[in-house]
């Protein structure tokens, strides 16, 4: 089991600190200039190197041993393992460029959904003209509300919409999950590119998993049209194809959702964080055994030798 310290900043600067001061102390301090009348004043004061240096050993190991103390470090108790409610999801976010008009409010809803699930492990996967795993599946809800938060339209090609490429690059993620219950949630704008691959292998493939898939449509599933200034139609822009997502959801056990405004998306995300939940043991630990006061012990200790060995065996040198 790994050793965790709570203050590390302690250790990084403190360390350093104390080794740099050894350098000096070793290199660059002078030692004073005694002038005696009589060689019986020199053999009195004079003691050998020696003393000097277990003196500046038992010093700088006290200072070092006070800083671990100082920095917290502890190990956590494998045995006091807890189990804990959740279940292992990856949010699949559509990131192609038809979604700019609403993408900071999806990554909003994205966000405040995170925030709820606080036993669940979630992951992120990022899609346009092609699906990246941004996140792999994390107990770090900061790091990955972060990482949302940084995303921007462009970060990935931005020029299609690869919904199955992007299933199954959240599939692989869940494939080695443990938990009993694995979810994916895919928002998006759109209908998939040409290039796409066939939606029937990611439902096979999460069928098998048992992966759940829940799909959120964003927008409208009515095409639209751009106008010229005649009002001319010269360009459509079809609709989110809901027969599609509802196919993906209905033969993976999960729902498919059409969210026309933040409201809708909101309400969306409240009904999927209804979702049941199961118990599987989580890496959270109830129990830390605590090297400070052991440390703090060590460090008086060798104080207390150099103290004396300065003072009663060596009062020369002290």
């Amino acid at each position: 089991m790994s050793i965790e310290i709570t203050y590390p900043y302690i250790l990084y600067i403190g360390t350093p600190l104390l080794f740099l001061s050894a350098f000096l102390k070793h290199f660059y301090h002078k030692k004073p200039i005694y002038i005696y009348s009589s060689l019986k004043q020199i053999a009195k004061h004079h003691k050998s190197n020696w003393h000097e240096i277990i003196l500046f050993i038992l010093r700088f190991l006290s200072l070092l041993f006070l800083i671990l103390a100082a920095s917290r470090i502890r190990m956590p108790d494998t045995r006091s393992k807890i189990p804990v409610n959740g279940i292992d999801i990856i949010l699949a976010l559509d990131v192609s460029g038809s979604m700019e008009p609403q993408f900071d409010v999806a990554k909003e809803e994205a966000i405040k959904f995170i925030e709820k699930r606080e036993n669940d492990s979630i992951g992120l996967v990022l899609f346009g003209n092609y699906a990246v795993s941004r996140c792999p599946l994390t107990q770090d809800k900061n790091t990955l509300k972060n990482l949302i938060s940084d995303t921007q339209i462009g970060q990935v090609d931005p020029s299609g919409t690869v919904l199955t490429n992007s299933l199954l690059t959240a599939i692989n993620r869940l494939k080695y999950s443990k938990s009993k219950s694995k979810i994916i949630i895919l928002l998006t704008d759109g209908n998939p590119t040409e290039k796409d691959k066939n939606p029937e292998l990611a439902i096979n493939l999460a069928r098998k998993l048992g992966i759940k898939i829940y799909t959120i449509g964003i927008g409208s599933d009515k095409d639209s049209y751009i106008y010229d200034i005649f009002s001319r139609p010269i360009a459509k822009i079809p609709g989110i194809n809901t027969n599609l997502l509802k196919n993906i959801c209905e033969n993976t056990g999960g729902s498919s959702f059409l969210a026309k405004d933040a409201k809708g998306l909101e309400e969306i995300y409240n009904q999927i964080d209804k979702l049941e939940k199961t118990e599987y043991q989580a890496p959270v630990y109830a129990k830390y055994f605590e090297y400070f006061m052991i440390l703090l012990w060590v460090s008086i200790s060798l104080i207390i030798i150099e103290i004396l060995l300065s003072t009663i065996l060596w009062p020369a040198l002290g």
